[in-house]
C-alpha cells in the first residue's frame, strides 16, 4: 500500500502525561482519512509531530516517504492545526499575500481564487480582526491549500461554521481528494460529517490506536434489518431475542441470507409489514464503543 503517513511505536510524554502511547499507524495515499478520538486522545500531538513542531519521546514517524521535518517534504504539505491566527490589522487578502511571500510564491498562489473557493471572496478586503470563528477557519483552510500541497492536515476545519458552511467545506474537501488527488487528513468531533466525507478513519483513545478501517466496513459491521410493522411487540415476540422494538419497527440481528426467513415468519404470524430495509451502525456508535463511552440509548431508535 502506498502511504503518506507512517508512524511506529510513537510515544510523546509531557511530564507524567503520555499524550501518545506507542502509536503505530499508516495512512494511505489518496482520499480523505479521518483521525478521531475524544479530547486528550493524542490527535493534535500526532499532527504536531508529523509537521515537525514537536519531537516524539520514542518511536519514528515518516511523511510522504521522507523523514519528518525535512524542508523538501514540508513544502509538499499544508496544514491547519486548531484555530488559525493572523495579524488583526491585515485584510484577508493581505494575510494570504504575506504567507505567499514567506513561501516564496508570487502570482502562482492564486490568492483571489482560493478566497473565492473557501467562501471569503466578498470579505477579501475586510480586516481579520472582525472575522468570526468560522471565517477564520475558512481563511486558515485557504492558507493551507494555496501552496497546492500533496498532503493537507486539517484539524477541526468546520469549527464555528453554520450548516451551509459545513456542507461547502465537505464539498471542497471531497473535490480536493477526488478531482485533484490531494490526500486529506482530517480531525473532527462532528462524527456524522466525518462519516459523510471520509473514506477511512483511525480511532484513537488515550494515545493508542483502538480501531482503523474503511468507514463502509466499520459501519457495516453493525448492520441490522429494520422492519416497519403493524404490531411491533407482536413481531418481537415472534422473532425472539434477536429482535428489539424501535417505535413502530423491529430491529433484527440477522445475516442477509436470513432476511427471507425473517419476513416469512412475520407474514405467517399475520403481522403486516410496511417496510423492510438494512441499516448500518453509524460512526458515532462505533466511536463510543471503541472509546468506552456510553451512548444515549434513544439515539439507536431515532429513525
Amino acid at each position: 500500500m502506498d502511504t503518506v503517513i507512517d508512524v511506529e511505536g510513537l510515544t510523546k510524554t509531557y511530564g507524567g502525561v503520555r499524550a501518545l502511547d506507542g502509536l503505530t499507524l499508516s495512512a494511505p495515499r489518496g482520499g480523505v482519512y479521518g483521525v478521531l478520538g475524544p479530547n486528550g486522545a493524542g490527535k493534535s500531538t500526532l499532527f504536531r509531530i508529523l509537521l515537525g513542531l514537536v519531537r516524539p519521546t520514542e518511536g519514528r514517524a515518516a511523511v510522504l516517504g521522507g523523514a519528518v521535518g525535512q524542508p523538501a517534504t514540508m513544502r509538499r504539505m499544508g496544514s491547519m492545526i486548531e484555530t488559525p491566527r493572523f495579524p488583526p490589522f491585515l485584510t484577508a487578502r493581505q494575510a494570504l499575500e504575506w504567507l505567499a511571500q514567506a513561501h516564496g510564491m508570487g502570482r502562482s498562489a492564486e490568492i483571489d481564487a482560493w478566497l473565492e473557493r473557501v467562501g471569503l471572496g466578498p470579505a477579501r478586503g475586510r480586516k481579520v480582526r472582525g472575522f468570526s470563528v468560522g471565517m477564520m477557519q475558512r481563511l486558515g483552510i485557504a492558507a493551507a491549500l494555496m501552496t497546492r500541497p500533496e498532503l493537507v492536515i486539517l484539524d477541526e476545519p468546520t469549527s464555528g461554521m453554520d450548516p451551509p458552511g459545513i456542507q461547502e467545506m465537505r464539498g471542497l474537501i471531497r473535490a480536493l481528494a477526488d478531482e485533484q488527488g490531494v490526500t486529506v487528513i482530517l480531525a473532527s468531533h462532528q462524527l456524522a460529517e466525518v462519516q459523510r466525507v471520509c473514506d477511512r478513519v483511525a480511532i484513537l483513545d488515550r494515545g493508542r490506536l483502538v480501531r482503523e478501517g474503511a468507514v463502509s466496513e466499520l459501519t457495516a459491521a453493525g448492520e441490522r434489518l429494520r422492519i416497519a410493522v403493524g404490531a411491533a411487540e407482536a413481531a418481537q415476540a415472534v422473532l425472539g431475542a434477536r429482535a428489539t422494538t424501535a417505535g413502530d419497527a423491529v430491529l433484527v440481528e440477522a445475516a442477509r441470507a436470513e432476511a427471507p426467513e425473517v419476513i416469512r415468519a412475520l407474514v405467517q404470524a399475520g403481522i403486516d409489514i410496511h417496510e423492510a430495509r438494512w441499516i448500518g451502525a453509524d460512526l458515532e456508535s462505533v466511536f463510543f464503543t471503541e472509546t468506552g463511552a456510553a451512548r444515549d440509548p434513544e439515539a439507536d431508535h431515532a429513525g
